[in-house]
């Protein structure tokens, strides 16, 4: 033994400084898992659940928050053993479209809890990555909480999310609040572009860390439409991992849109049969497209892309957060810059480079650039898709 290692022996044999502290095996009292619903949403643990865009996982997870708050029936036919509150918070959506949802879903709206900022302050965001202990606080004046939402749950890690220990330890404040509320943690995340046919688990976005720290994680995908269907394509959502009970199995559903005010309309899931297999085997089938494509080129991206730059130019940096929110590649998004109809330019005295939508798609040809560099990339000057950088 080192003379350090002595001397530390002495101090804690005196009482002094610190000491790991050990539970004998016999003194640690064997409980049940609880579940919020049974087999699919496990109370004080954290579930993630994944997917492609545009597959209705934050419709999902409101959908099961609705059912919280009136104590109703699972899409299984088993009901919720006991109505609680829900806490929503939403990087992505406004709370008014998140309320819409949760009406058309019959949510009972007193029982609906969204995070709306930091009080004390002059309009301060709330920041998953770090308020947690904040929000663990506040919460414990809602004893009846059951569930609480985190969309997307990449937000909650300051850091790179795909280093795996930055997102061990920026998710563990997200673990311990669950843990000490004894509520569900339901985090929403999308599937990495380009992962088509992998493990399910595997296609989380960010450090496999996200699904390693989560109890069970559930994906969701749309079905490739049968032949002869003119209607909507069914959905999937379905279990690819669990550490507490069965990890297969899952439920087929459909989005559909109600008006829940004048002129104002929900979307809500109507949940269909059961499904039985393992994600892996339904994903393939889910994601087969007859035409060959899998949603993962650069088609897919221009779409986003388009929608995110609709409400006007936003910084090189920010884009690229959202990209990363969504799972697409920065790549990805470069290439797809051309068909959104897209441009970027640099800024001058200080200012980031910045993306932006051409004031008119329909007077670009095809064959041709959408932009051309400025001299010496002066202030004002567009770039290329390729030169678009994160500045």
């Amino acid at each position: 033994m080192t003379a350090a290692l002595q001397d530390l022996a002495r101090l804690q044999a005196a009482g002094v400084g610190p000491s790991v502290r050990l539970i004998r095996g016999d003194a640690v009292t064997l409980e049940p898992v609880r579940w919020l619903w049974p087999g699919f949403l496990p109370a004080g643990m954290l579930t993630i659940m994944g997917g492609a865009p545009g597959c209705g996982k934050t419709t999902i997870a409101l959908s099961l928050a609705a059912t919280v708050t009136r104590g109703g029936a699972w899409p299984d036919g088993s009901r919720c053993a006991e109505a609680g509150d829900v806490v929503i918070w939403s990087g992505e959506d406004a709370n008014a479209v998140t309320a819409a949802r949760l009406v058309a879903a019959g949510a009972d709206m007193r029982r609906v809890h969204f995070i709306d900022g930091i009080s004390g302050s002059d309009g301060e965001a709330f920041d998953p990555g770090r308020d947690m202990p904040l929000l663990e606080s506040t919460a414990e004046g809602l004893p009846a909480a059951r569930l609480l939402i985190l969309d997307p749950i990449v937000s909650a890690v300051a850091g790179d999310s795909h280093q795996g220990a930055v997102v061990r330890r920026a998710l563990q404040p997200v673990v311990t609040l669950g843990q000490r509320l004894g509520c569900a943690v339901l985090g929403i995340t999308h599937f990495s572009k380009g992962t088509t046919g992998r493990d399910p688990v595997e296609r989380v976005t960010g450090s496999i860390a996200f699904a390693a720290l989560a109890r069970l994680v559930l994906v969701a995908a749309k079905v490739k439409a049968e032949a002869g269907d003119d209607g909507e394509s069914r959905r999937v959502l379905m279990r690819a991992k669990s550490n507490i009970g069965p990890d297969d199995g899952g439920f087929a559903y459909e989005l559909e849109r109600v008006e829940v005010a004048p002129e104002v309309e929900g979307q809500r899931v109507r949940w269909l049969e059961a499904l039985q297999g393992s994600a892996r085997e339904l994903l393939a089938d889910a994601e087969t497209d007859p035409e060959g494509k899998d949603g993962d080129g650069p088609g897919d991206a221009a779409n986003w892309l388009r929608e995110l730059l609709s409400a006007g130019p936003m910084a090189s940096k920010e884009v690229k957060r959202h990209a990363d929110e969504a799972g697409f590649g920065w790549r990805s998004v470069q290439r797809a810059m051309r068909k959104a109809g897209a441009q970027s330019r640099r800024g001058g005295f200080g200012k980031p480079a910045e993306w932006f939508l051409a004031a008119s798609r329909a007077t670009v040809a095809p064959s041709a650039p959408l932009c051309e560099a400025g001299a010496n990339g002066a202030t004002g000057a567009t770039v290329g898709a390729d030169d678009a950088e994160v500045i």
